[in-house]
């Protein structure tokens, strides 16, 4: 049976979760993944969108990047990238990075630091963690839902407008690239790995990556995906699979387009070109386009 509503969790847990901690979540608006405070801060610290997950097809797409830090798993397994075995390790959370200028590149989701008996550092690596960017309108069915959670954790949301979804394609462009170039950039050019966080819906819009050796890789995509607890009342984070990658062949496919096909837009260029025309409009003249040039 197809979704009646976008939710798949709140402040943690179902919609249609009663238990108490689901209960006292949903009152007090905790965030029980991690985050730097105990409540959600999500959108508006003093309003926090509650939405950690929302429907995606048959499945979920994770929306909040805090959501990743279920039992810091992804922590453990960036650390098996970074570092070998029996490693002395602690992460460090929002760490500025600056450029040659010393201009801003932005803040660091998460710097694995490996240290010595003496707490002197001895390597570190970059973890970037990338939830999806949602098209239509998530804050109204949430707060349909927030206004009485014991009615309306199964209501029917569909027809209503903006219904909301997740968008790949601007999260990949406008996030996740941006991303690589800017701050993984650095860390490469340092010499320095980067693993990046993704859910598997995510990963599987982008184009298919070159893979290497884990020794060999620079880069590592972290793959994860929600199941839904025996309870059904919230569910947990596991690891998919984990991807490992050259740091420049997986920019560049990320970063390229593909092109399509060259007549059709020769045909949209000649429908503008005929509307112009018929509206009475003037062609350049080619003189002084040349001159310009």
């Amino acid at each position: 049976m197809p979704p009646t509503h976008p939710l798949t969790e709140v402040f943690g847990f179902t919609p249609g979760s009663v238990s108490r901690e689901a209960v006292r979540n949903r009152a007090k608006k905790l965030c029980p993944f991690n985050n730097k405070v105990p409540n959600c801060t999500k959108d508006k610290a003093s309003d926090p969108l509650g939405t950690c997950s929302v429907r995606a097809g048959e499945g979920t797409a994770i929306t909040c990047p805090i959501r990743f830090r279920e039992n810091w798993i992804i922590a453990d397994d960036a650390a098996d990238f970074f570092f070998s075995k029996n490693t002395k390790w602690t992460s460090l959370t929002e760490v500025r990075l600056k450029d040659k200028q010393s201009k801003s590149a932005g803040n660091i989701d998460l710097v694995l630091v490996s240290y010595n008996d003496k707490g002197r550092i001895i390597d570190f690596g970059a973890l970037e963690v990338q939830a999806v960017y949602i098209s239509g309108n998530i804050r109204k069915p949430f707060e349909y839902y927030m206004g009485d959670p014991k009615v309306r954790w199964n209501m029917n949301w569909k027809g209503e407008e903006w219904w909301p979804a997740p968008d790949y394609l601007s999260s990949s462009r406008k996030r996740l690239a941006p991303q690589l170039i800017f701050k993984s950039g650095i860390f490469h050019q340092w010499k320095k790995k980067t693993a990046v966080v993704l859910d598997a819906g995510f990963f599987a819009t982008l184009p298919k990556l070159k893979e290497v050796s884990k020794e060999n890789a620079e880069l590592a995509w972290l793959i994860y995906d929600l199941h839904l607890a025996k309870d059904k009342s919230r569910y947990m984070l596991k690891r998919s699979k984990i991807v490992y990658t050259q740091f420049e062949s997986a920019l560049n496919q990320i970063t390229r387009s593909e092109a399509g096909d060259i007549r059709k837009f020769i045909a949209v260029l000649q429908e503008k070109l005929d509307e112009k025309l018929n509206d009475g409009g003037t062609p350049p003249i080619n003189q002084t386009i040349l001159e310009e040039l």
